[in-house]
């Protein structure tokens, strides 16, 4: 072989090898048109002017076809067989329909990552299903960052919510409560998307407290609902309607409108050269790492085995990147794949020489990006009703729903019979009561301290009212229902948190679980916890003395003196040894016993006063005397033991120190105490686990009204306690 042959063999394979050593790295369009698909070969060859020597981009594209079926075909076709790393995904031509999802399925089936230029469905940010997918356009329910921050700015605070029942309503509404912390969701409206009449939904607007309506809604759906609301007079001065983009672009949307339009968002050939610059970088970062050669990858859709394995390493990194100056701004990633940092403009809905226009009257910048998110300029809004003030947002009624229950001496109540009216001059007003059960409407006069001050402040205020007893009977506690985890309100609290009433004018008890959940005024009394105990009063009857022993042994007692003194005159009468023999036999001048002397001699000896004559002479009789006395002295020495224990156990119970007594804490069998149902009493007791034994023993003998319980406490026959705020305090 020549040296000429020897060095050309040697030049080929310094070709070969310089050749090998390059790596290509693929990136696939599915583009509107074939201007789209000329741009990104554009976008690849200005990319790689400033490539290393040993790495390139190549691109590659395809018309995108709105047939889901065709367009996976020709995914198949001219994407995957030709080994793409990535795929760029557009619109079809002429459509506003998001990208046939096939795409995202079929690439995330063999682990090519996906990056969606127009797709803002909130289906694609669930990375269970598409899970090579990421997107340089933020998905629609993203819209709710804004329109907390523009809340935030007219100082709006509560709002009504209307959605469409599919996921895009669903994910809307739980992105906004999830970070809406100090907004109020009045009421959430969710209505059938396709429906021809969405009045049914709309009616409950006007008898809602706040007039900010927040809508999500498709363009379709939009034009209805519209109609609907300026039928029922919902879109006029006062009312303050923010709409979603998608509902922005109806035909029929009202003037005063507020809505977004999404920067950069229908410019596909700025999305086209963001995506190749942000894969330029990526591809650069991996390749300056550890990753030498990409290999593998997938070649066919027949091979449904085939799953390319480099796929996840570069997905990740995709998510990981930042462009910080892009066309579109600053491109990057959240964990589900959507772009973060997206910019809005805020649009107003005007009408000019007869035609609907929309004006930029501000914008949104992520707050990560600027620390001026929000710029809007309030001279130029033209407010539903053509007003130029901004709406207060909330509709102040005149007339209020007031609740309340008898709680005397703050609220008295009587029941009306037949043609009986409620005295005005006294302060008298008329408050229905309606059976929760049976519906059946009673008539009641209320009055008191709490009637007077309500008619004290409506004066003031200058509002009218009417007013209502609790159909409950109770003031309300949180409780678990249906013993599931689920906890909601009872009471007259839960018909002014279920707007049933407006407000509650009774001594309701500020505690923290009631605090929680509703607004209350300035407390006109201060009561803390009392214990009601049942007073044993002491009695000094005249037979007191009788007391240590029983009535039968007293007569026993009795009997016993007469009888004993009867045989002492019986003995001494017929002993030989008597007075009486002796007299008669020796005719001394001595009395003998006669029976009365006997009866003095017994009742002498008991009550130890001293025997004087008349004593018994015979010894019999004698020592059934001796016998009498030392009876006699068990007798009185027992009586006088016995009178005073009785003296000492008679005292008075100690009284009740408090919640810490021993007798509360460890109570016996016959020590029973409770409180009122549903009170702020009984919520202490069972929000303290310390206290948690005594609501166990309170809970089953609770009462529904302090009332009851203080009348048991007077009759009750034992010791009873009743712990509770005062009677009228619950």
């Amino acid at each position: 072989m020549t040296w000429k042959m020897k060095n050309l063999l040697i030049a080929i394979s310094l070709i070969v090898a310089t050749s090998s050593a390059k790596q290509t790295f693929k990136i696939a369009g599915i583009v509107s048109t074939d201007q789209m698909g000329r741009a990104l070969e554009d976008a690849v060859r200005i990319a790689n002017q400033d490539m290393p020597s040993n790495l390139q981009l190549q691109a590659l594209y395809i018309k995108m076809d709105a047939n889901p079926i065709r367009s996976a075909l020709n995914l198949c076709s001219g994407v995957i067989s030709k080994g793409v790393h990535t795929v760029i995904v557009s619109k079809p031509e002429n459509s506003d329909i998001s990208p046939p999802i096939s795409v995202s399925y079929t690439c995330g089936f063999y682990s090519i990552p996906v990056i969606g230029i127009s797709a803002r469905d909130s289906s694609f940010s669930d990375m269970t299903v598409h899970k090579t997918f990421l997107r340089t356009v933020p998905p629609y329910f993203h819209q709710a960052d804004v329109w907390l921050k523009m809340l935030e700015y007219f100082d709006w605070n509560q709002v009504v919510f209307i959605h469409s029942m599919d996921t895009e309503g669903r994910m809307i509404l739980n992105r906004f409560q999830s970070k809406a912390e100090e907004i109020m969701i009045e009421k959430v409206i969710k209505y059938p998307s396709g429906s021809k009449d969405y009045q049914p939904y709309l009616q409950q607007l006007d008898s809602l407290q706040s007039r900010v309506v927040l809508l999500s809604a498709t363009e379709e759906d939009a034009d209805q609902i519209f109609r609907d609301a300026e039928a029922l007079n919902l879109t006029g001065e006062g009312y303050a309607w923010i709409v979603s983009e998608q509902a922005l672009t109806s035909a029929s949307v009202p003037e005063g409108t507020l809505g977004l339009k999404l920067l950069h968002g229908t410019s596909e050939r700025d999305h086209i050269q963001d995506c190749v610059s942000l894969i330029k970088q990526t591809v650069k970062q991996l390749f300056n790492g550890t990753l030498t050669q990409i290999t593998d990858t997938p070649t066919s859709c027949k091979n449904s085995s085939s799953s390319w394995q480099a796929g996840n390493s570069i997905l990740q990194a995709l998510l990981a990147a930042k462009l910080e100056n892009g066309n579109t701004g600053k491109v990057a990633f959240d964990s589900d794949g959507d772009r973060l940092n997206p910019d809005y403009y805020i649009q107003n809905v005007k009408i000019e020489n007869g035609q609907k226009k929309l004006e930029d009257i501000g914008y949104y910048v992520d707050p990560k990006v600027s620390s001026n998110a929000l710029e809007i300029k309030d001279s130029k809004i033209i407010w539903p009703g053509k007003k130029t003030t901004k709406p207060s947002g909330i509709n102040i009624s005149t007339e209020l729903k007031v609740v309340t229950l008898e709680s005397v001496p703050f609220v008295y109540t009587r029941k009306m019979t037949g043609s009986d009216s409620c005295n005005w001059d006294k302060n008298e007003r008329l408050c229905p009561l309606v059976n929760e059960t049976t519906g059946i409407r009673e008539d009641y006069c209320c009055w008191g301290y709490c009637i007077d001050m309500l008619i004290q402040i409506a004066d003031m205020v200058n509002f009218t009212y009417s007013i209502h007893l609790g159909s409950s009977g109770e003031f309300g506690s949180y409780k678990k229902v249906n013993k599931t985890s689920e906890k909601k309100w009872n009471g007259v609290i839960a018909e002014l948190i279920n707007k049933e009433a407006d407000m509650i004018v009774a001594p309701l008890t500020i505690n923290p679980e009631r605090a929680g959940h509703i607004d209350f005024s300035k407390p006109f009394k201060y009561q803390g916890l009392t214990i009601l105990v049942k007073k044993t009063a002491t009695e000094s009857k005249l037979d007191s003395f009788l007391q240590p022993f029983e009535d039968t042994l007293w007569i026993l007692v009795a009997l016993s003196v007469h009888v004993v003194a009867l045989v002492l005159y019986l003995l001494d009468r017929f002993s030989p040894f008597g007075r009486f023999k002796l007299a008669k036999n020796n005719d001394t001048e001595e009395d003998a016993l006669n029976l009365s002397s006997a009866m003095w001699f017994a009742w002498g000896v008991l009550l130890n006063s001293g025997i004087g004559e008349g004593t018994p002479r015979s010894f019999s009789a004698r020592v059934l005397g001796m016998v009498w006395a030392g009876f006699a002295m068990i007798i009185v020495a027992s009586y006088t033991a016995n009178l005073a224990a009785f003296l000492v156990l008679d005292r008075p119970e100690a009284s009740i120190t408090g919640i810490d007594d021993a007798r509360l804490r460890n109570p016996n069998e016959d020590f029973k105490y409770a409180t009122v149902r549903n009170s702020a009493v009984e919520m202490y007791f069972k929000r303290q686990v310390e206290l948690s034994t005594m609501y166990r023993q309170m809970e089953p003998r609770n009462y529904k009204t302090a009332e009851e319980a203080i009348q048991d406490i007077v009759n009750a026959y034992g010791p009873c306690v009743m712990c509770t705020m005062e009677k009228m305090f619950t």
